[in-house]
Formats: C-alpha cells, structure tokens, sequence
C-alpha cells in the first residue's frame, strides 16, 4: 500500500495529532502561571526607548547637517564677520549649546556664543584628514557629555575658518513621569546624561545596572538580536527588569541609536550610543492559566476525536478492507458464500455489486437472478461523504466555541496603567517631534532666506533650492515667490501655487481642503526685497512617517477642527477623526484613557505644545488602539484558546480533506463503475489509479470482468458450434 495513499495513512495522522493536540491542550491551560508584571508592560517600555533613541538620532543628525549646510550657504556669499556669522546662525537655529568660530591657520578664536566650547580638544593639524572634520563626543570637566560639530568656512583670498557648535545628548521632546528615568549611554555602559525621577540612590544605581545591560546588549547584530518574525524597529532594543521593593518592581528599556532604515548609518547611529529608560509599576498577580478549565478541554478532545475516529474504522475503513478482501476472494475463484455487504455509502453499493458480479460469474445473466438495479443502487442517501461530514462536525463541536466563543474577556478587563501613561508619553513624544520637523523645516527656509539677496540671480537660487531639496527629504518643492506673486526660482516637484497668489503672511499654513493631500506651505521672507519669500511645500510623507512607531496603533495629526492631515496607515485627507477620540482633544493638554463598550480601547490626544512656529497650526496628535492587542494576561488567554481552537480546525481540515481526496472521490467512481459492470458492461477497462485498497478493488474488478469476457465468449463459441450441426 501507499504510504501516503489509502485509508489507514490519514486516520492515524488524524488521531496522533488529536492526541498530540489533548497534551498542548493540557499543557497550555494547565499550567498555574502567575503574572505580575504583564508582557505588555515590558514591551512599552521597549517602544519607550526606541521612541527616545529616535528623537535623539533625528535631533543630532539634523544639528550636524544643519551646521555643514549653514557653513556652505555662508561660504557661497560674499565674506563676513565671525560674529554675524554666529548671530544669523543662532537667530534661525536655537538649538546648540554653544558656537565659536576660529581661524584655522593662527588658533584664534573670533567670536563665541552660549556655553564654552572645548577648543582644546580640536586637533588643526588634522581637520584636512579624511576624518578630521567628523563630529565627536567629549567630556567636560563638569561631566557632562557635549557633541562638537565641525564646518568650514571658506572665503577667496581670506584665512579659512572653523564653524563650531556644541549639542548637549538630552533626549528632546521625552515626557517623562514622576516615577520615570532616562539616560543616554555610550559602548562601555557610561551614563553620559541623564534626566527624570533619579533623586534617589537606589533609581541611580538601577538606571546604571541597566545602563551595563544595555550596553553589552546593543554589541549584538540588530538582525540577531530580535526574535524570529520581529521587526520595526532597525536597530538593537529590548526591555529590562529590576529589583522589587514592596509590591513596586522596576522596569526598563533599551535601544540603540539607529538609523531609519536597516544596513543605512548616519552621523549618531555611529557614535554607538544607546538610550535606556526606567520606570517603577505596581505588581499585580494576574492568572494566565486555567487548570480546570485545560483539563476538561482536553478530556472532551479525547471523548469526542474517539467518536469521531471510531466513526471513520466503523464505516469507511474497515467496510473498504472487507471489500478489498472480498473482492480477491471472487478473483480466486471462490464464489461459494456470498459477498458480506456493507451497510452504508459507496461501500454498501460496491458490495451489491460484487454479490450480483459472484451471481455471474456463476453464469446467470446480468438481467437474470439477482437483486434489480434499482434495489441494486439502494443506500445512495448516506454515502461516505456524508459519514465523513459526520466526523467533521464532531471535531468543530470541539474547535470551534474555542475559537470564537470560549475564554473572551468582558469590557471590564484590566488594563495596566503604565500602559494607559506610556500612550499619552508617547503621543507626546510624537506631537513633540512633529512640531520640531515643523519648525526645523521652516528654520531651514529662514536661512536660505537669509542669504539671498536682491543681486540674487535666479540660477544661483535654484542652485541653492536644489542642495536645500537634496539634503532635506521633508520638502516636495521649493520656491522664491517675488512680490508679485510669480515664482522666480524653484527645485523639486511642481509647486501648488497659482500664478499671481502672492506669499502667505503666516510662517506655515495648510491649504488643499478638499483635496486629494493636505498642503502645508512653510514660508520665510527674503530681506530686502519687499513682498518676496522662500516657500516650501512639505511632503506629506514625510509628516506621515514621523507618526510610523511600534505599539501605539492608530495615530492622526487633526487640526483644531478635527480634521485628519496626517497619518501613519491608510487615512482620508480632511476626513473628521473619529467621535470617541473628540473628548480627548481639547487642545491644552495631554490626555489618555480606557474607553470600555463593545471593544476596549485605549487612546490618548496630545497638543503640539511648545515654542516655534508650528504653535500657530493648532494641530493635536491623536492615537488609538485595541486592547486586544496587548499582551496582558486576559487577552492572553482569550489568543491561547483561540491558537488551540485553530490547531484542531488545523488538524480536522487536513486529515479529512486528505481522506476525501484519496479515498472518498476514488469510492465514489469506484461504485459507478462496479454498478456498471455489474449492469453488463463488459467493453470499459478498469484502471486502477491510486495503489491503495480503492486500486486493489479496481484490478480486482478488472480481472472479474475479464473472467466474464471469458466466459461470454465460451457460451457465444458453444451456440455458434449448436448452430452449425
């Protein structure tokens, strides 16, 4: 026999894995598991950190760029003094700690602004050096940490000079809690800065334990480093545990400064820094299993696939053994006791057959002694197919209340209040960090804008325009619009301006209602030329990528009248958000909160509170999601019982169907045959097409219809003989 053919293969992987499936069952809801601090819990904090190593790689990245950028538009112009160069400077951009500028060649320092700038620490014999301009972290006597940025400032026939700048590695934008720390590490587990609920010695020397684990950790490969099927996230993180005190317990994170995509590095990502955050929750012992409740489950799996695989050897397997057997048995010749007849489906009809077929082979005539035909096809109503159904609806009694019904939570479900904290915190964090992007993208213009003047040509502008489009992806188009209204320079993508549409007076404003995107122009005026601006026009992806973080959801940028501009999935421009998250909009403060009914939520709202232009657009961040798709103890179970539920439709759908493909199809043709030639049909060859008992049937019958063609044709070969004498 086959060993993937026949009847026995598919019954017997059916009841070892039924079997396999009552011990999971068992396992899984047997075991008593305790837990104190949810998953979901863990992997917050995780996000937590990935949103911090985020803010910190785009806030340091975007300081270096900015530098080298404001270093060359000032060496394209004509030369002017340290001072201005520092004054422009930090007049569009407030986001160094400290400036200087030296000249090169002498060591001289020319002009200072904010705190103290290390220059000893800049080496000038090495700047021409393949690395002698990179960005580099050093250590202040105070112990702080700053980050130096370098530039040249290069003017014919003038001394070259040296932009410098200094960032502290303060985590922007970061809503921290009264119970929460953060800190920004280096390779050896260094602290080198730190901010939050960290008065006490005991949250030090945890925020420093992890700041060692997390160290070690970000040396692995980010590939590596996750587990099988995980992503989001490109560089390495995870989430820590700490020591308890009481029923408080501290919790962590970690993650590497990484950049955007995978296999891409930037100016932080290779500074091996990495961000780790802690956080002090209350333990609550929360019952993941169900012993009882496995036990039974697995009990009634046992009662119920013993029924069903008694079902299929009672009245599809052993009837088609007894038909294989009797069936060689007429080949042989012994035809002295009748064929035993099953009594149902296909089986019943072939051993009908076979008993009408031994009557002939005995030498009566198809039409003579025996059963009618119409007697002969009795017993079609319940055919294997049906008997198989039969098992089918056994096995889905079991399977399917555990996958739709069984172990579901109620609306009053516990959700953990860190994670109601940690989705505000991070919207937050998000509306924080696209109010930045917002006033980082207008800054830019401004000092473009700057450097233009009224002998400006327009080829040198859209020059400009076009290194401007070239190192900052967040704009689709760039512009100079004259006070006329007409564009006089552009670079990017064809802008939406109307010809005559003179430049807006806000510094950002959003157009487009109605429209297939929202618009939303940054403008900055040009000085001296009255009535004329640098316009650009961002790319709503970028705006709708900074919303794309693990964990939060479903997240919208809305403006103060509810409509949608941005989003991080699929989203209507202009569309109102929906009415559960109106009540969380206020626009004045944060907020977060378990929204109960059919299902649970949780969502949060958050204004773009803080300084810088963007307050102007009144804009919210807004984000919502199914509690079920946390990883607490209550939907934890509700995920396990539906698993096993699907494993016995799994393992049901599989067997059955393997069963009905080769034995129950081949059964069915089989019967149409036999009932053929037990009618008489003695011209049509049997095939047997499969080597399995259904096979062993078929050759059988081909061989009893070739004795009957013998035999036929001795009797025809007797009357011819009669005739002649």
């Amino acid at each position: 026999m086959s060993l993937i053919g026949g009847i026995r293969p598919p019954i017997a992987v059916l009841s070892a894995l039924l079997l396999s499936l009552a011990g999971i069952t068992a396992l899984t809801f047997g075991k008593t598991e305790n837990v104190l601090v949810p998953k979901a819990v863990l992997t917050s904090q995780q996000h937590f950190a990935e949103d911090g190593a985020v803010a910190l790689r785009a806030s340091l990245d975007e300081s270096v760029t900015d530098l080298n950028r404001t270093a060359i538009l000032f060496s394209e112009g004509k030369p002017v003094s340290a001072d201005a160069v520092l004054d422009k400077t930090g007049s569009v951009y407030q986001k160094w700690s400290g400036t200087a500028v030296i000249e090169i060649k002498s060591g001289k320092l020319l002009a200072a602004r904010g705190e103290t700038v290390p220059l000893t620490v800049i080496d000038r014999t090495k700047l021409s050096e393949k690395d002698g301009l990179k960005p580099r972290l050093v250590r202040l006597q105070n112990g702080q940490t700053r980050l130096i940025a370098l530039a040249l400032l290069s003017w014919k026939g003038q001394p070259q000079q040296l932009l410098i700048a200094s960032s502290n590695l303060k985590v922007p934008g970061m809503r921290l809690s009264e119970s929460r720390g953060i800190g920004v590490v280096d390779s050896t587990g260094t602290i080198l800065s730190s901010d939050g609920a960290l008065d006490s010695e005991r949250a030090q020397r945890e925020l420093k334990d992890f700041a060692t684990i997390s160290a070690k950790k970000s040396r692995q490969n980010p590939i590596s480093s996750k587990e099988p099927g995980s992503g989001g996230y490109a560089g390495v993180s995870g989430s820590l545990t700490g020591d308890a005190s009481g029923d408080r317990r501290t919790v962590g994170g970690y993650a590497s400064l990484a950049a955007a995509e995978p296999g891409e590095s930037t100016v932080a990502s290779g500074l091996g820094l990495s961000i780790v955050t802690q956080v002090g929750v209350t333990e609550r012992a929360s019952q993941l299993a169900r012993p009882a409740f496995g036990l039974a489950a697995a009990g009634a799996l046992l009662v119920i696939g013993a029924l069903a695989i008694a079902v299929l050897l009672g009245t599809v397997q052993r009837p088609l053994i007894r038909l294989f057997l009797e069936s060689r048995r007429l080949t042989r010749g012994d035809l002295a006791r009748p064929v035993t007849v099953p009594r149902f489906g296909e089986a019943a009809r072939i051993g009908r057959a076979l008993e009408r077929l031994r009557q002939q082979l005995h030498g009566e005539s198809p039409e003579g002694h025996g059963e009618s035909p119409e007697g002969a096809r009795g017993g079609r109503r319940l055919g294997t197919r049906a008997l198989v159904a039969v098992s089918a609806v056994l096995l889905l009694t079991w399977s399917v209340p555990l996958t739709l019904l069984l172990n579901r939570p109620s609306s009053s479900v516990h959700i953990p209040a860190q994670v109601v904290a940690d989705q505000k915190a991070r919207t937050e964090t998000i509306s924080d960090r696209v109010r930045r992007a917002l006033n980082e993208g207008h800054a830019d213009l401004s000092a473009v804008a700057a450097l233009i003047g009224n002998r400006t040509s327009a080829d040198d502008m859209t020059a400009v325009l076009d290194r401007t489009i070239e190192e900052h992806p967040r704009y689709e188009s760039v512009y100079v619009v004259g006070g006329d209204g007409e564009v006089l320079a552009r670079a990017g993508h064809e802008p939406h301006h109307s010809s005559g549409e003179r430049p807006a007076d806000q510094p950002l404003k959003v157009s487009g209602h109605g429209g297939k995107k929202p618009v939303i122009r940054a403008t900055a005026p040009l000085q001296g030329k009255a009535g004329a601006a640098v316009v650009g026009e961002f790319d709503i992806d970028f705006v709708n990528a900074l919303l794309r973080r693990d964990g939060l959801g479903q997240v919208r940028v809305v403006d103060a009248e509810g409509r949608t501009i941005a989003g991080n999935s699929g989203y209507l421009a202009f569309e109102k958000m929906p009415g559960h998250l109106s009540p969380l909009v206020d626009g004045k403060q944060a907020h977060a909160k378990v929204q109960r009914g059919d299902d649970v939520r949780i969502a949060a709202a958050a204004p773009m509170t803080g300084g810088g232009v963007a307050k102007v657009l009144d804009w919210s961040v807004v984000s919502w999601q199914p509690a079920s798709r946390l990883d607490i103890p209550a939907y934890t179970l509700q995920n396990r019982t539906v698993l096993v539920g699907l494993l016995g439709l799994t393992a049901a759908a599989a067997c059955l169907g393997w069963l009905h493909i080769v034995v129950v199809r081949p059964l069915r043709a089989l019967a149409d045959q036999a009932e053929a030639l037990a009618d008489g049909d003695r011209r049509t060859v049997l095939f047997p097409r499969h080597h399995d008992e259904v096979g062993a049937v078929v050759r059988s019958l081909e061989l009893i219809r070739q004795q009957l063609q013998g035999q036929q044709r001795g009797r025809d070969g007797a009357r011819s003989l009669a005739g002649r004498n």
